[in-house]
């Protein structure tokens, strides 16, 4: 394995708790789009795979590691008076103020990386402006050489077009990179770039599931420090 000299990261599962963050913005989504309908506020949390119930996703559910477009699309057959554009407009207004859960201190780890010479990335399913809006919340936009979402240009995981986008913009070959990420789509994306697949727990995918793509996987973005000082790093 290649010494590491950049590290991309997933935002949502990885930089931030997966249900601690998105179970809230969920809710209030259904909530305000069904609009006091409660079958319609039940049957949208269904087929974004919420259980209002025990307010936790599903394993298959599109909020997990799908595009923003591809959430819109799941919920528009439920909402016919809309289009799929009106309805990621309202999801990025409502992601652009949600309040994100640190996997970890995010500003801490990011200075504490690029002491270390790395340059750093993010790639997300998201769309790229609610992700720049929660880097710059968390104070760490500034320590990210790249940012790209699913609409920056170079598609959404777990192809791996964002990935060779960060390779190529800090000038550094992709063996040298590793992916880091809480699901399946980050690690196969990982595995088609060339790069090492770091897999974490702080999103909705256990070890097992995880080991079946990663290099590693750890229990989250913490112990990044100790695994690059890892005898024979």
């Amino acid at each position: 394995m290649c010494p590491i000299d950049g590290i991309i990261f997933d935002k949502d599962g990885t930089l931030f708790h997966f249900q601690a963050t998105w179970g809230a913005w969920t809710e209030g989504f259904v909530t305000d789009e069904a609009r006091g309908d409660p079958a319609l506020r039940a049957a949208l949390a269904a087929a974004l795979g919420y259980d209002l119930a025990r307010q936790a996703f599903h394993p298959g559910s599109p909020v997990i590691a799908a595009t923003t477009a591809e959430v819109a699309a799941a919920v528009l057959p439920l909402l016919p008076q809309e289009t799929a554009g009106t309805i990621r407009a309202r999801m990025d207004a409502r992601a652009m103020t949600m309040r994100n859960v640190e996997a970890t201190p995010l500003l801490p780890l990011f200075t504490a990386l690029r002491a270390r010479g790395l340059r750093l990335g993010v790639a997300t399913n998201d769309t790229e402006a609610p992700a720049r809006a929660h880097l710059a919340g968390a104070g760490i936009a500034g320590l990210c050489d790249f940012v790209a979402g699913f609409d920056s240009g170079w598609g959404g995981k777990p192809a791996p077009g964002q990935l060779l986008a960060f390779a190529r913009a800090t000038g550094l070959d992709p063996a040298a990179c590793a992916m880091v990420g809480d699901s399946l789509h980050d690690l196969h994306a990982a595995r088609a770039a060339g790069m090492v697949a770091i897999g974490v727990l702080t999103g909705m995918a256990d070890e097992a599931t995880l080991d079946q793509a990663a290099d590693v996987v750890l229990a989250s973005i913490a112990d990044l420090p100790a695994w690059l000082d890892r005898p024979g790093a």
